[in-house]
């Protein structure tokens, strides 16, 4: 238990000048006899030794003791049970506390404070904060935190997951903040680093290898179970909490990593270096920034890519969302390459759409051009159908829409008069009129239509009806042949006449 100063100041004075007993004092300050105890043993006051009485236990203490040096985490009901199986007639609870006690205990462990040289290290880690809700989305909110181990400058960043691309854009970033990168970088056993671990034997992921190659530093990670070799960045991750995103309110992501820069540039820059108060943070950084290494001349390349398969629809799926390409390019396996703000498409080395990237969820991102050629093709498809059916019916069609064709004429609109006429008086009256029409080389559907009505007077037959029905209504309704209707007086014979 944590007393005050004035408990504590109490106690003593009470024990000192007043000659208290330890018990009596327990009683009127309300504390408990191990506190009081302790404060005094804390200022030279050694413990009086109590009388100690016989116990059911103390036959087998030597038993206990060595049993718990050969397994110093064996449990105290399992002790238990092994002790009454051997006589021991105790309650567990006794038992437990006596075995408390009695259970070896390891040495603490000192440390020594760690101290690097100027531009020699940097600690590297990721941490949770929570969700962010972007539409029908919610995302992870991952801030990436980097801090210098000399002078404790700290690099700030918020990304919406901890994937290899956001990891390495998070190290650009503070190599470019800082403008200068240290000579080795610390990191836990993050997946994102460390692919495998087997004792001293660490296989780094490849990615990051080639990363800091480019850059020309050297990873490194920390020993499993050793939080102290990255304090640095730990307690960097606990001053972020506690003094940027503490209460902090932001419209959305790039809301929220412009006012992370602000405080990296500010705040955290003038509060005292850790190593030496006398100074800030930001006087020990421009001592150090001359012993950071100069960046490359290029950056490596940290888009996402992954390889995306187009079905029937021109959609390809990337980050819960889906982006359009050309219609052309349905039924093929495609390359998506994506930065934070913007996706791009490839076929091959050929660059076929470029999208605004979004973190929704289920969201269609168009680009007006694909769809307007898509319902482009499905209309010259609509038409080519129509030449199609006019052909089959009607050979000489061709010969006419050829001819119109090189006079210039809308061959939609003469397809589409010549399609009704064909509705209304049939296939062989058609391929008729069309002769004589061609025969008088006036290759126009006014005069197929005045050869038609010619030939409907001359046979007396009566004016077409036109029945407005689509092109799917004709191809679902099948001709029905009439038949007698004898057949139904079949399902009801003739009753016979009364008796």
């Amino acid at each position: 238990m944590t007393i005050s100063r004035e408990l504590e100041a109490q106690i003593l004075r009470l024990y000192h000048a007043e000659r208290w007993p330890p018990g009596t004092i327990c009683r009127q300050l309300g504390v408990h006899h191990d506190t009081v105890h302790r404060v005094l043993a804390q200022h030279g006051v050694p413990r009086a030794a109590r009388l100690v009485r016989a116990s059911k236990l103390d036959p087998y203490l030597p038993f206990i003791e060595q049993t718990l040096r050969q397994y110093p985490r064996l449990t105290a009901s399992r002790l238990h049970a092994m002790v009454r199986a051997r006589g021991y007639t105790g309650g567990p609870d006794h038992f437990r506390h006596l075995v408390a006690t009695l259970r070896p205990r390891a040495p603490a462990e000192a440390y020594l404070r760690l101290r690097t040289l100027p531009g020699e290290q940097g600690q590297v880690d990721w941490a949770h904060f929570g969700t962010l809700s972007i539409g029908r989305a919610v995302r992870a909110l991952m801030a990436f935190v980097m801090v210098l181990s000399f002078s404790r400058r700290i690099f700030l960043r918020f990304f919406l997951d901890a994937r290899m691309e956001n990891f390495l854009r998070g190290h650009e970033a503070a190599f470019s903040a800082w403008q200068g990168v240290p000579r080795i970088l610390l990191y836990d056993n993050l997946r994102t680093a460390v692919l495998e671990r087997r004792g001293e034997a660490i296989r780094f992921h490849p990615t990051l290898l080639a990363f800091a190659a480019h850059y020309r530093y050297e990873p490194r990670p920390v020993a499993v179970a050793r939080g102290n070799e990255k304090g640095r960045v730990e307690r960097a991750i606990r001053y972020v909490r506690e003094s940027f995103f503490a209460a902090r309110s932001f419209r959305d992501l790039e809301d929220l990593n412009a006012q992370a820069l602000t405080w990296c540039e500010g705040a955290a820059l003038e509060r005292p270096c850790p190593e030496d108060r006398r100074q800030t943070v930001r006087a020990a950084f421009e001592a150090e920034r001359a012993w950071l290494l100069a960046l490359p001349a290029d950056r490596f390349p940290t888009e996402e890519r992954c390889e995306v398969r187009v079905g029937k629809t021109p959609y390809v799926r990337f980050d819960r969302n889906d982006y359009s390409v050309p219609h052309t390019h349905v039924r093929r396996s495609l390359t998506v390459l994506a930065s934070p703000s913007e996706v791009r498409i490839f076929h091959g080395p050929e660059p076929i759409a470029r999208h605004t990237r979004s973190f929704d969820h289920g969201a269609q991102i168009e680009e007006s051009a694909h769809l307007e050629a898509l319902l482009a093709e499905k209309r010259r498809a609509r038409a080519h159908r129509g030449i199609d059916r006019l052909a089959t019916a009607a050979p000489q069609s061709r010969a006419l829409l050829t001819e119109a064709a090189a006079r210039g004429e809308n061959l939609g609109s003469l397809t589409a008069m010549l399609l009704r006429l064909l509705d209304a008086y049939g296939a062989t009256e058609l391929e008729a009129a069309i002769t004589e029409a061609l025969g008088r080389g006036v290759a126009h559907p006014n005069a197929v239509r005045l050869a038609l009505e010619r030939r409907r007077e001359a046979r007396g037959a009566p004016p077409p009806l036109a029945l407005p029905l689509s092109e799917a209504a004709r191809r679902r309704d099948p001709p029905v042949r009439p038949h007698a209707l004898s057949s139904y007086d079949e399902l009801c014979p003739e009753e016979e006449p009364n008796a």
